[in-house]
């Protein structure tokens, strides 16, 4: 059986959870990560040296980082599905996914620090000002991009769609303003449509 280390509240940890419930994947969660513990563990690191959630280790095969993970388990378990046959729609799920982790994060993550998760004492608004102005400016890339078709991995919902939307609940739900993306929320209300997406990633901010 597939086990998933990792907290719930991590948008890393979203990913690899929704994914799996999207495929009707059976698997056990060790929670890990944070006030949890357990990344710190020697038999963590000797699993994952970098100590970081989330985690799987599938019928003895060990794996880490999320992006990797979905990748994984939708081309063993996708049929298809999320795991695009084609090779150029597939790319383009790989690239939207890519471009989330190296782009799009570090920006939400500092909006995301400095207006929920940091104490109201260590907030730096000048930081999620900034943060907050990037993203609006990466996300109209987004909202361009599903203009042209209605999921990011193309005419149906797949993998490549599957870390943005970890992030997106964050942008949709914080206490910001944010500009009128049309495209991109009517993505965010087809998202939603998902029981996996609601009952994984639409859980709340902490």
């Amino acid at each position: 059986m597939l086990t998933i280390w990792g907290r719930e509240n991590s948008s890393n940890v979203k990913k690899v959870l929704w994914c799996a419930d999207e495929l009707g994947i059976a698997y056990k969660q060790i929670v890990a990560g944070g006030s949890f513990g357990v990344v710190n563990t020697p038999e963590y690191r000797a699993m994952n040296p970098n100590g970081l959630v989330p985690s799987i280790e599938d019928d003895g095969f060990v794996l880490w980082e999320s992006n990797a993970i979905i990748r994984y388990l939708c081309a063993k378990h996708g049929g298809g599905a999320l795991y695009a046959a084609d090779l150029m729609q597939r790319a383009m799920a790989d690239q939207w996914m890519d471009w989330t982790t190296s782009t799009f994060a570090t920006p939400l993550r500092n909006l995301f620090l400095n207006t929920v998760r940091l104490p109201v004492e260590q907030r730096k608004q000048d930081v999620a000002q900034r943060g907050l102005q990037a993203c609006a400016s990466h996300l109209s890339l987004v909202d361009a991009a599903l203009a042209k078709k209605p999921f990011l991995s193309g005419s149906d919902f797949g993998m490549g769609d599957i870390p943005l939307a970890c992030l997106v609940y964050a942008w949709f739900e914080m206490p910001i303003q944010r500009p009128a993306l049309a495209h991109l929320e009517a993505w965010y209300q087809r998202l939603a449509l998902r029981p996996a997406y609601r009952n994984r990633v639409m859980i709340e901010l902490t």
